[in-house]
């Protein structure tokens, strides 16, 4: 089971998400991009492989808006795309960054600009 706590703008978000062995295999086979080839002894191997690369990426993405300073959103976005190799995790990433207290988003006329606050 995953459990999912924050908010969304203004309003509070609790979802939660069960997941059976097989379902945690697919998720860590789409989130490695291999293909499954064999069910897991256990749903802790396939659980923890996909958090630590999420945890890898995120902290890439982090450290490449922290050595940038200030990046605008489109400029980020490609880089982030770049990192990941996919449109919709890199929007994830930014998304995340978004809502970082380590991130500040400023409007800078068409596009926001992203900086990084120490």
């Amino acid at each position: 089971m995953l459990r999912i706590r924050g908010t969304v703008g203004a309003v509070p978000v609790d979802l939660t998400v069960e997941l059976d062995d097989s379902d945690w295999a697919r998720l860590g086979s789409a989130m490695s991009g291999q293909l499954p080839t064999e069910q897991p002894q256990s749903a802790a191997a396939p659980a923890a492989k996909p958090m630590n690369q999420d945890d890898t990426l995120w902290q890439v993405a982090q450290d490449l808006l922290r050595k940038a300073g200030q990046l605008s959103g489109p400029d980020l976005l490609d880089q982030l795309q770049g990192l990941t190799g996919s449109a919709t995790a890199g929007k994830r990433l930014l998304v995340r960054l978004r809502h970082s207290s380590q991130v500040k988003v400023a409007s800078g006329g068409d596009t926001p600009l992203y900086s990084w606050v120490e």
